[in-house]
């Protein structure tokens, strides 16, 4: 039998163990449990837009995967552009074809002939001159790029018209673009005379839709050539390895980005591009024409002295009458002149057009 004093002493001893139990229970923390937010606020999952739906099903493979690489889930805005071609009263010519050694001159009277810059230049004007300056490894006489006297002569007269500012811009494909303008003598011309040259930035290039093209659907666009209030595109009359010819219409893959995965279905994709890109104005450089091995040519053997300038506000008619005039090709045989004239961007109907003729 326990004595008083030994019951007393295990009882305490009890009570003390009980109480620190509880006490060291209350300071443990309580396990919390995650929060659930209300159905109501939870955003709904994004769905994937199938690229098979986002552009035209037609397309040949890889065709497929170059106009769907730059496609997202997010729809592209619509496409607009703020220049417009301008076309001719009934009594101004539709086309105008200039001749003379003097480039300068010779642009002159091409754009006189068509009723003067002030038809297509207004006051306070952003105006953008796209020439072709693909490459920095050649001076102007290898007629690679567009001759630095007729883009003077075009910025003088914007200048005169009352264009706010004019720009000069291209991307080559052959050396950096600061190289390119310098060797082409087109950036010493344009400063000259008050143009300004522009470098394009991959900062301003977006998706847009192209809707009415027939293969590519969508594509990334230099965004300042859809806003300018006058896009004059200024090529120079070249052959080409895959498309025969690069004139006005092909020169328009210069405002794109990644041209080379466009040269599948390449004349299509020609057509589609102008689609959207419709210049204010189109002027093909024939001051020298790079007869063969375009268009990058090399030799001086390749290039003709042809002292002539095409002008018309349809890009059409402006390539097909280069084509005949310079190249004794016929438009018709040119697929991407045929397609574009196919789907309403031109016509090359010369015996319904007025041509007018002139010498400087």
């Amino acid at each position: 039998m326990l004595s008083r004093r030994e019951f007393l002493r295990r009882s305490m001893l009890a009570a003390l163990a009980l109480a620190g139990g509880e006490a060291l229970a209350s300071c443990a923390p309580s396990p919390t449990p995650t929060p659930v937010p209300p159905t109501a606020t939870l955003a709904p999952r994004p769905t994937q837009v199938p690229l098979a739906t986002a552009t035209n099903t037609a397309l040949p493979p890889t065709a497929t995967r170059a106009a769907t690489a730059t496609l997202t889930s997010t729809p592209a805005p619509p496409a607009t552009m703020t220049a417009t071609p301008v076309p001719p009263t009934p009594t101004q010519p539709y086309l105008a074809v200039a001749r003379s050694a003097d480039p300068a001159k010779m642009t002159r009277a091409a754009i006189d002939a068509l009723g003067g810059m002030a038809r297509f230049v207004k006051k306070g004007n952003d105006v953008i001159l796209k020439p072709n300056i693909c490459n920095a490894s050649y001076t102007p006489e290898y007629a690679t790029t567009t001759n630095p006297d007729v883009l003077a002569e075009l910025v003088k007269m914007c200048l005169e018209a009352g264009a706010a500012r004019v720009r000069v811009m291209d991307q080559p494909f052959s050396g950096t673009a600061v190289e390119a303008y310098k060797k082409s003598g087109i950036r010493d011309a344009v400063e000259k005379v008050g143009g300004q040259m522009e470098i394009m930035s991959a900062m301003k290039y977006a998706d847009v839709n192209l809707p009415n093209g027939r293969l590519l659907k969508r594509w990334r666009v230099y965004q300042d050539i859809l806003k300018a209030d006058v896009v004059i595109n200024v090529p120079i009359a070249k052959t080409h390895d895959l498309a025969q010819v690069t004139l006005a219409l092909k020169g328009l893959f210069g405002v794109v980005t990644n041209p080379p995965a466009l040269h599948n279905a390449l004349d299509q994709h020609i057509a589609d591009v102008n689609t959207l890109i419709k210049p204010t104005l189109s002027i093909i450089d024939g001051v020298r024409t790079l007869a063969v091995n375009g268009p990058t040519g090399g030799s001086l053997d390749f290039v003709v002295q042809t002292n002539v300038l095409i002008a018309s506000h349809d890009p059409v008619a402006a390539d097909a009458y280069a084509t005949k005039l310079l190249f004794l090709k016929k438009p018709e045989d040119i697929p991407y002149i045929k397609y574009a004239a196919e789907m309403g961007l031109g016509n090359f109907a010369f015996d319904k057009m007025r041509i007018k003729e002139v010498t400087a």
